[in-house]
């Protein structure tokens, strides 16, 4: 049997099918540490060698649960998917490079269930499929259920609702880099244009965190990109994007990030095979993780990430189109001004949520209605707050007709 990361197995396991996750943790138990150090560093060394390993057993549990029809259905397969899509944030990554199950390729997902960018299958799940579409784009580590309020609804539904949008629902591998994602997104739009029911006459991007850069790394894409890898875009898409919403973006980069960066750094720099290890350990969280930190949204921009380039680099991050009116939301805990600036919703501030390049080419800055200040808002609860609800539903209304 096929196990991904197969190729990292030979060393701890003899040929033959994946054992029970007991026989692996029986066969994986270091020898004696002599003392507490050597004990923790026996340990360590454990985790990222067996780590394919691990993911491996995971994988084929969650393939045992699809064939079982277990997977996305009741609470038990949401809980799965939202670890799952937890540590695709944390080593996504990983799983794609070694081809692992637990890897989540992008797509929209309708009643839990992957939609396929294909007429017939748009046709089946919105059979009364509207022109305007909304597109919402969740953020590291989480899957389309952050959107949800207590009562079942979201920003799409209740779009649906007061705006007549059709709501479609990204899903993703938060943990590869925003490049990845934004070239990735642009394919999928171009394929959504091409195979949707009705002819499409707005799509309103709506990205939460860091869907947010995702959606604008894609519209950079299509907008200097005609061929990705052989295959050719036609970017139909993006003129019907007349606006995009993004919601607690890290537009300059998430300090958090950054810090861990450093750390890692300093780690590196002691000569201590333990402290080396460490660091070893810090380093392995994702590209995708990594990239928020400066808001890389290009390859180029992962290339010469340095301490030295400043967030405000005219290279990064990618200007925002001037051809698309662009509406922010940031979350801050506390109503001091201060202290807002500072910690914001608690992980992006509320300076890198506002921020970035703007429309108005005068006076570089967006219009004070494209921007707004939740208070009380965290961050995570600014994917279903009925208060930035109120600001989407202000920015989505159709344009006013002039009276003849």
């Amino acid at each position: 049997m096929y196990v991904p990361g197969g190729s990292a197995l030979a060393a701890v396991l003899p040929p033959g099918p994946v054992p029970a996750p007991a026989e692996v943790v029986e066969r994986l138990q270091p020898a004696p540490a002599v003392d507490a150090s050597a004990a923790i560093a026996t340990q360590a060394t454990t985790l990222v060698a067996t780590r394919p390993l691990m993911l491996a057993i995971l994988a084929r549990f969650r393939r045992q649960l699809m064939n079982r029809g277990m997977l996305r259905t009741g609470a038990m397969g949401k809980k799965l998917e939202l670890a799952i899509a937890i540590l695709n944030g944390a080593v996504g990554d990983h799983l794609s490079r070694s081809d692992n199950g637990l890897a989540t390729k992008m797509t929209c997902i309708a009643g839990g269930r992957e939609l396929p960018m294909e007429r017939a299958a748009l046709t089946r799940t919105h059979p009364e499929a509207t022109p305007r579409v909304a597109i919402l784009v969740h953020g590291l580590m989480c899957t389309e259920d952050i959107w949800l309020h207590e009562d079942g609804s979201d920003y799409g539904s209740l779009l649906e609702r007061d705006h007549g949008f059709t709501p479609l629902y990204l899903r993703y591998n938060s943990g590869l880099p925003i490049a990845d994602n934004g070239v990735a997104l642009a394919l999928l739009l171009d394929r959504l244009v091409a195979e949707y029911p009705v002819p499409i006459e707005e799509i309103v991007p709506i990205g939460y965190s860091m869907g947010g850069l995702v959606v604008r790394s894609a519209c950079h894409v299509a907008s200097v990109a005609r061929e990705i890898e052989g295959t050719a875009l036609s970017n139909a898409w993006l003129p019907l994007v007349r606006r995009a919403i993004y919601v607690g973006t890290p537009h300059l980069g998430a300090p958090l990030e950054r810090v861990g960066r450093f750390v890692s750094k300093v780690l590196r720099a002691v000569d201590d095979p333990y402290t080396q290890l460490a660091a070893e350990l810090a380093d392995l969280r994702s590209d995708g993780l990594k990239d928020l930190g400066d808001a890389d949204l290009r390859h180029e921009d992962r290339a010469r990430r340095l301490p030295s380039v400043s967030l405000r680099d005219p290279r990064h991050p990618v200007p925002l189109l001037p051809q698309i009116q662009h509406f922010l939301v940031a979350g801050s805990l506390s109503t001091d001004v201060r202290l807002a600036s500072v910690f914001g919703d608690s992980i992006v501030p509320v300076g890198s949520a506002t921020d970035g390049s703007c429309i108005d080419v005068a006076t570089f800055a967006l219009p004070p209605s494209h921007v707004k200040i939740v208070s009380g808002a965290s961050h995570v609860t600014l994917a279903h707050d009925a208060a930035v609800y109120e600001h989407l539903r202000t920015w989505c209304a159709p344009p006013q007709k002039e009276e003849t």
